[in-house]
């Protein structure tokens, strides 16, 4: 079992031992991660010098970054978002009831029930516009400040694509 050769024959004498006695130290050097043995001075010193020695640890709380100080609600960035929501959603609702009033059919299931009178359908686009709002206000409350901007922008691509659809299909 110990005679089976790993290295092939064309290697010379002097690069199998190079070779095995770097395997060797490299194996060492692996198995060696252990703490330094203590000299003869750390002996010889008192204990109240060793410990005065010692530095404070720093509180977990200088090691971490600052973090952002949280913005407020209706701050510019979110001022932006909410009033493109509501222009879109009065787009929205604008060209919804054009092509109602023209022949045309609500693709909507959940906005079909409102189509039967504007002043339903006005309430309905304008409870969309506030839902958007309280859920970003949610969102910014448990702190998913980087949430409470997608929700409004995905209202406005949504109703983007329905204006854009409903005016081609008119």
């Amino acid at each position: 079992m110990l005679n089976k050769r790993v290295l092939p024959k064309c290697c010379s004498q002097s690069l199998r031992l190079a070779l095995t006695t770097s395997l060797f130290l490299f194996c060492g050097l692996a198995v060696a991660q252990t703490a330094p043995e203590p000299t003869l001075i750390s002996y010889k010193t008192p204990a109240y010098q060793t410990t005065a020695a010692i530095q404070p640890v720093q509180s977990a709380d200088s090691l971490l970054p600052v973090a952002p100080s949280q913005h407020n609600f209706f701050d510019e960035k979110n001022r932006l978002l909410f009033s493109t929501v509501a222009m879109f959603s009065a787009a929205h609702f604008g060209v919804t009831h054009m092509n109602l009033s023209n022949g045309g059919r609500e693709l909507n299931p959940v906005v079909r029930p409102f189509t039967g009178s504007t002043a339903a359908l006005a309430t309905n686009f304008a409870g969309q516009t506030a839902g958007v709002v309280a859920i970003s206000y949610l969102l910014h409350k448990t702190g998913h400040h980087r949430l409470e901007r997608v929700a409004p922008a995905i209202n406005i691509a949504s109703s983007a694509f329905a204006v854009a659809y409903g005016l081609s299909h008119r």
